[in-house]
């Protein structure tokens, strides 16, 4: 297993370590639930250095990820960070991505258990006069989540972080380290996700911990982050989508922009929105104090099944089971009242309207 620059770092606060992507992180640092919850009510910090940078240079560089991804690439002005995804000829998702527009390059940010498969995806497409350079293994990635996140950031950059809007970007400095400070996140917090030399992430992370502080920051483990992107609804690649799954049933039609010229999976993802869908991807709360997990049955009120949950947990907010699944499109209406198998017994169940959660502030 590989470490990342902070991993002596997780292992003297006592986190529990366990191997993800290849790479060894912490998964908590004392329960799962208090960690959610601290970074819902105060503020969290997350390595999350195992995640993939890739960087594209050369003139036709927007050109070739406009023809790589779904989204509109070419729209995008430098500063924005934008969501995407990128498809196989039959549709289905390779994985959810980030793109980062610079003056003279562009970023693309994978996720970790796809990195490989990715790089040489992205090589097998590649077109025009681009460059492609593996960077993963040069960047370390810090995300601060919560709503005192600028509190504390603001005390160590002269990065002015209220002009850098949701999905947006700056490089600038943090404790005299170069750094790449984007508003983005997978919380559905405000925050800021850092990218910053490995040199520099063991000094950052113990000065954003003490800076921290007053607020009461925890650092938080993988478990946690889980949770908080569920009841966002926030898909993860390998649960809710995957390359058996076209970004429309999925709901990422938003940014599947079927206007443009020419993109890998084009032909595909019309034809299914021409024939019309045959599943979607719903949020689904269950009744009680039930656990759904991946790959519980989803049921009709009849006791047919339908679908199977893709993700699940107990919402720390809301007390009560939340899960994401595809079922047919004639039962996604939001209040349909379905039944989640949990330990063999159909547990009620319903579709609503997602997120889950909407942050109060």
């Amino acid at each position: 297993m590989k470490n990342t620059a902070l991993t002596a770092e997780h292992e003297a606060l006592g986190a529990k370590i366990v191997e993800f992507a290849g790479y060894k992180m912490p998964i908590q640092y004392h329960s799962i639930r208090a960690e959610h919850l601290r970074v819902r009510n105060t503020v969290g910090i997350f390595d999350v250095s195992h995640m993939g940078e890739f960087i594209v240079t050369g003139p036709d560089r927007e050109k070739f990820l406009h023809y790589a991804t779904v989204n509109d690439v070419i729209a995008m002005t430098p500063g924005q960070v934008q969501y995407n995804c990128m498809c196989k000829p039959d549709g289905g998702i390779v994985d959810d991505l980030l793109v980062y527009k610079f003056a003279d390059h562009m970023m693309v940010v994978v996720n970790a258990a796809n990195l490989d498969k990715d790089w040489k995806w992205l090589n097998s497409v590649v077109r025009g006069d681009v460059k492609l350079e593996n960077k993963s293994d040069d960047f370390s990635l810090l995300a601060l989540q919560g709503r005192h996140a600028a509190d504390i950031l603001k005390t160590m950059t002269r990065t002015d972080l209220t002009k850098i809007k949701y999905y947006h970007f700056e490089e600038g400095e943090v404790l005299g380290h170069k750094a790449i400070i984007s508003r983005t996140g997978y919380t559905g917090e405000d925050g800021f996700e850092l990218y910053i030399g490995n040199d520099a992430a063991v000094p950052i992370w113990r000065a954003i911990l003490e800076a921290g502080k007053p607020y009461q920051i925890e650092p938080i483990g993988l478990g946690a982050r889980d949770s908080l992107r569920l009841e966002m609804k926030m898909c993860l690649y390998g649960n809710d989508i995957d390359e058996t799954t076209n970004p429309l049933e999925a709901g990422l039609g938003w940014i599947t922009k079927l206007a443009k010229a020419d993109f890998v999976g084009k032909s595909a993802i019309e034809k299914v929105k021409n024939a019309g869908l045959t599943r979607k991807l719903v949020a689904i709360e269950v009744e009680g104090s039930a656990f759904p997990r991946q790959h519980y049955p989803i049921e009709d009120v009849n006791g047919n099944k339908i679908g199977e949950v893709t993700s699940g947990t107990v919402s720390p907010v809301l007390n009560k089971g939340i899960a994401l699944g595809y079922v047919p499109v004639a039962m996604s209406e939001i209040g349909t009242v379905l039944a989640i198998t949990c330990h063999g017994k159909p547990v009620p169940a319903k579709i609503v309207k997602p997120p889950f959660y909407q942050r109060p502030y």
